[in-house]
């Protein structure tokens, strides 16, 4: 039963699936808004236009009606005047058919915003299975855009009737009129014809533009196991990030390796860590920490220091607040400067011993540590009070 729930889409669509949506070409659209859109803007144009457009389409209907003595002997010159007409023809209509392309490119936008994808143009053989056609056919989603085209064509076939049955006598009138009146009584029924059509248009598309956005988010909703699978391949396969993070460490640890033999001393607790120092005047403003380990990694620390002669100092405090208060590639805590200035000498009188002779440098002891970077000496005022 779990296996089950988790494969139901039961959940909305995430924002990478909407975005690989998107990039297919796949944005909600309403035809019936696009339609509405371009009715719209084509109404509005041939009524802002209609004193201009209807000057030279008249122009046109009269000097194509026109028919001469020339006309009849020279078929050139008929040529001609057809040739000239209908450029005017073209002229005056090409602004209404130009806004009706921008209308018909950008109604489209309007849901789903401008996307360009060659995936949409790729072709889809599945659509090409009858099985799958006739299974869209008899979903619920077949059955409410059945439902929206019986209402659509209900509506859009009311309002026809509706201006047939109300102008019935202004129609059958246009064919005893003259050409200029009848010319605009019929534009004027186009008109009422075209507002009232879009009043019916925009009802429609009220209710398509919810249906359709709800179709969409409802068919791209996904299941908790593809939510799963989604954060994995974004954030990747656990065990291949573990991975990638064990090499990471391993990286890092051989390069801190790789700077013991070049420290100046290594600070010891003497068995649990160890920390490597190293100075060089003029290019470090204090002693920088170049490696530093715990337990096993401690003990190789020690190891390659001591096959490299690199000095090594127990000093028990003292490595354990370098271990806890200082990072790899970072100056010590100015704190501690005091304690490590007096390693550094030793380690200086050292160097000067191997390399001149004469007596030893006393190896230092109790070296000063504040107590509130010691956390066996925190503990131990803790276990007091």
């Amino acid at each position: 039963m779990a296996e089950e729930s988790d494969l139901e889409k039961t959940e909305p669509a995430s924002p990478r699936r909407l975005e690989q949506a998107r990039e297919e070409g796949n944005v909600p659209q309403s035809r019936e808004l696009s339609t509405f859109i371009v009715l719209m803007v084509g109404a509005c144009t041939l009524w802002i236009t209609s004193g201009w457009l209807y000057g030279h389409v008249g122009n046109v209907v009269r000097e194509g009606l026109a028919f001469g003595r020339k006309e009849a002997f020279d078929a050139t010159s008929l040529l001609v005047g057809l040739q000239a007409l209908s450029i005017e023809a073209l002229l005056a209509l090409a602004p209404f058919f130009g806004v009706m392309m921008i209308a018909a490119v950008g109604a489209p936008a309007l849901m789903g915003g401008l996307v360009i994808s060659n995936k949409a143009l790729e072709p889809k053989f599945d659509r090409l299975n009858p099985l799958s056609g006739i299974k869209r056919i008899f979903s619920w989603h077949g059955l409410l855009e059945l439902v929206k085209g019986v209402l659509k064509a209900t509506l859009i076939g009311g309002a026809g009737a509706l201006v047939l049955w109300k102008h019935q006598g202004e129609l059958f009138a246009l064919t005893n009129m003259a050409l200029e009146p009848g010319a605009a009584l019929f534009g004027q029924l186009l008109q009422f014809s075209g507002v009232l059509l879009a009043a019916t248009l925009f009802i429609v598309a009220g209710i398509d533009v919810p249906f359709q956005l709800w179709q969409y988010y409802d068919k791209l909703k996904m299941s908790k196991q593809d939510q799963k699978q989604e954060y994995k391949e974004q954030e990747g396969d656990p065990q291949i990030k573990s991975q990638i993070r064990a090499r990471q460490r391993e990286m890092s640890r051989r390069r801190m390796m790789e700077a013991v033999p070049k420290a100046d001393v290594v600070v010891t607790n003497p068995t649990h860590y160890a920390v490597a120092l190293k100075y060089e005047a003029g290019s470090m403003g204090a002693p920088t920490v170049v490696a530093k380990g715990a337990d096993l990694i401690a003990r190789n620390i020690r190891e390659l220091a001591a096959e490299h002669q690199v000095p090594l100092l127990e000093a028990p405090p003292l490595a354990r607040a370098l271990y806890h208060h200082a990072e790899i590639g970072d100056q010590i805590p100015p704190a501690l400067y005091t304690a490590v200035a007096e390693v550094m000498a030793y380690v200086y009188q050292l160097n000067q011993f191997i390399a001149e002779g004469g007596l030893p440098p006393e190896v230092p002891e109790n070296i000063p540590v504040p107590a509130g970077l010691d956390p066996a000496s925190r503990a131990l005022t803790a276990t007091t009070e």
